[in-house]
């Protein structure tokens, strides 16, 4: 505290001695530096100067007041007054940066930090922040990678970095960022955890489960589970494998990557009665709920293009992924006003008003199903 309050009285001196005509009371202005009042400080920095004031630390003081305060347009309009008298300043880029970000103004962010790094090419922080804006997967790497080349054990830029590499695929380069940044703080639990899963894809099986048991120690976080499980159906230990990943089921966790390692380590231990239970809960879990919803959609493409009999097809594969309402008064409709087939058409309206539909939403649909079994029936 001692430390700050010396830069801000030497700061406090410098605006002094840069306005020679203008009297200022460091004392009222450290008071309320103190008490964090960035509000009255501007206004009583404002008070003393003019308006049109050229003095540029001055300028800086008043914007980063207003700045502190949660007065953004102030701020900013101070800053670009002091861009204006002294360009090319690094720090009030950075403030002008920082603002336009804060109100979500991505474009001028941008601009500004574009101009901090033409004056000065190597700027690590420059880098890191356009890496947040870039609006392509390429460039956000290549800012990403200029940035840890700079300084390669930033824990944000580290982790950043290697999971777009994960998401190109480039698994060595994703491994060898977080493996760098980890070296340098051995200690940090999210790096090592973001490297589980792709030292998993490089078959570094042996490694992700010391470093997963260690972390699994300290937190037991569903990802760390996962992550393990894999590692031991790799090292063919089914047993731990199928541990770890009832831990998850107990926390109501289930996926089809989860259940399709437990099918294939029940399998694997000959407990075949399992695998077989496991083995129907993964492919309850690859198939969406709206698939049958899709299919009726495609069958319905195919009856706007009078492509019935590829409808009727789109529609029974919608059929085996569940029973479905839609799709029965539909093929019940194909059978009937466009197959011409009255005994079909019948055999799918009586398995739509079997399918227990909504008697006030399909009060409609129902009315004409009993309808036509009536006229078809005959």
């Amino acid at each position: 505290m001692k430390k700050w309050l010396s830069i801000l009285f030497i700061g406090l001196n410098l605006i002094c001695l840069n306005a020679q005509t203008t009297k200022i009371d460091t004392e009222k202005l450290l008071g309320y530096y103190e008490t964090q009042r960035y509000s009255d400080a501007a206004k009583y920095l404002q008070s003393v100067y003019p308006e049109d004031t050229q003095d540029i630390k001055a300028l800086m003081q008043i914007a980063y007041c207003n700045m502190m305060a949660g007065k953004l347009p102030e701020a900013e309009k101070s800053y670009l007054k002091a861009n204006t008298v002294q360009p090319n300043n690094l720090p009030t880029l950075f403030s002008l940066a920082s603002i336009n970000s804060r109100r979500g103004n991505v474009a001028n962010t941008k601009s500004y930090l574009q101009q901090i790094i033409q004056l000065d090419s190597v700027n690590f922080s420059a880098y890191k922040q356009l890496a947040t804006y870039a609006e392509t997967p390429e460039t956000k790497l290549n800012y990403l990678k200029k940035a840890n080349t700079l300084n390669s054990t930033d824990p944000d830029v580290a982790y950043d970095l290697s999971m777009v590499y994960n998401g190109l695929k480039q698994y060595q380069p994703a491994y060898d960022v977080l493996k760098t940044a980890i070296a340098a703080d051995t200690e940090n639990f999210t790096l090592q955890q973001a490297q589980l899963p792709i030292a998993n894809l490089l078959g570094k099986y042996v490694e992700v489960v010391e470093t997963g048991e260690k972390l699994l120690k300290i937190n037991a976080d569903a990802n760390v589970i996962n992550d393990l499980g894999q590692a031991y159906f790799y090292l063919k230990d089914y047993k731990r494998c199928i541990d770890l990943y009832k831990m998850l089921e107990e926390l109501g966790i289930e996926n089809e990557g989860i259940l399709y390692y437990m099918t294939l380590s029940y399998t694997e231990l000959k407990d075949y009665n399992n695998a077989e239970i496991y083995a129907q809960k993964t492919i309850d879990h690859a198939i969406s709920k709206h698939t049958t919803l899709y299919y009726a959609a495609l069958a319905g493409v195919y009856e706007a293009k009078n492509q019935y009999n590829d409808a009727m097809t789109a529609y029974k594969k919608g059929l085996t992924f569940g029973n479905s309402n839609i799709i029965y008064y539909r093929l019940g409709l194909l059978y009937d006003l466009n197959l011409k087939q009255p005994k079909n058409a019948v055999t799918y309206y009586q398995l739509y008003l079997k399918n227990s539909p909504n008697q006030e939403k399909e009060k409609t649909q129902i009315t004409y199903a009993k309808d036509r079994i009536a006229v078809l029936g005959k």
